[in-house]
């Protein structure tokens, strides 16, 4: 068991999901009720959010331009529509799209 950082008590383990359904595992002090995630735990339960948030698209020429398509599930999810601006954001592993 782990020792509780705030109060020193015992924690014992519980496990939960998040609203997506990606299940982990984390620990509670039940004297003071903090809790807490482990780094392996937390590093797992990102790398699933990785995998399921992951979407492919093929880059194709438009006139003189390059284009990507936008999947379906996408568009809904974020209410996209024709002629919607966007922020493009260039980072050192890729690029970001922002919705205004």
């Amino acid at each position: 068991m782990k020792k509780c950082f705030e109060c020193g008590s015992e924690m014992k383990e519980h496990n939960s999901k998040t609203p997506e359904g990606v299940s982990y595992n984390y620990y509670r002090c039940h004297r003071c009720s903090n809790e807490v995630v482990d780094m392996p735990q937390l590093h797992a339960v990102a790398e699933k959010y990785r995998i399921m948030k992951r979407y492919n698209a093929k880059i194709s020429k438009w006139g003189l331009s390059l284009g990507i398509r936008i999947p379906k599930e996408l568009v809904k999810k974020y209410k996209l529509k024709e002629e919607k601006e966007i922020v493009i954001v260039p980072e050192r592993r890729g690029i970001r799209l922002i919705v205004g």
